[in-house]
């Protein structure tokens, strides 16, 4: 599949290895590319993250930008979805086409809100029905997004 037609998943300062290893085997899975954005909580090495991507690395296609906007200046043309539980529209409500990029932002944070606000109407959040839930796991959200957006292209 070329370039333009896989989708991206954007992961700003990732913090936890398991939970990029986890979403880098997704990546493998569904023939996603990979985008590490910015400092990262760990190292490339980390035996934590080899565990949790098991054998699939070789799959991967990963690649490693120092900054958002770095990406974004190599991908004029690129589609950008940005995820945060302040979004207004659900990732249900997202026309994605192949190429787009998924923009996910560190474990602990996520991503800046002046960048949700910046960006409204490409801004998504997927639904929490209990209050006393703040946000899902990573790479759960890595996997409903990216697997809805497969699924309205398949």
């Amino acid at each position: 599949m070329s370039d333009n037609k896989r989708f991206n998943v954007v992961l700003i300062e990732p913090e936890i290895p398991p939970n990029t290893g986890n979403i880098a085997r997704l990546c493998a899975a569904t023939n996603t590319t990979l985008h590490l954005v910015g400092k990262l909580g760990f190292s490339i090495d980390d035996k934590h993250l080899k565990r949790a991507g098991l054998d699939y690395w070789h799959a991967v296609d990963l690649r490693r930008w120092d900054s958002l906007e770095e990406l974004q200046r190599e991908q004029p043309d690129g589609r950008w979805w940005y995820t945060s539980k302040k979004a207004n529209k659900t990732y249900l409500d997202a026309a994605y086409q192949p190429g787009d990029f998924l923009v996910f932002g560190k474990e602990t944070v996520g991503l800046p809100e002046e960048l949700i606000e910046a960006n409204a109407d490409q801004a998504i959040r997927i639904p929490i029905y209990n209050d006393a839930v703040r946000s899902y796991n990573i790479a759960n959200s890595v996997a409903i997004i990216l697997h809805e957006a497969l699924r309205q292209n398949s």
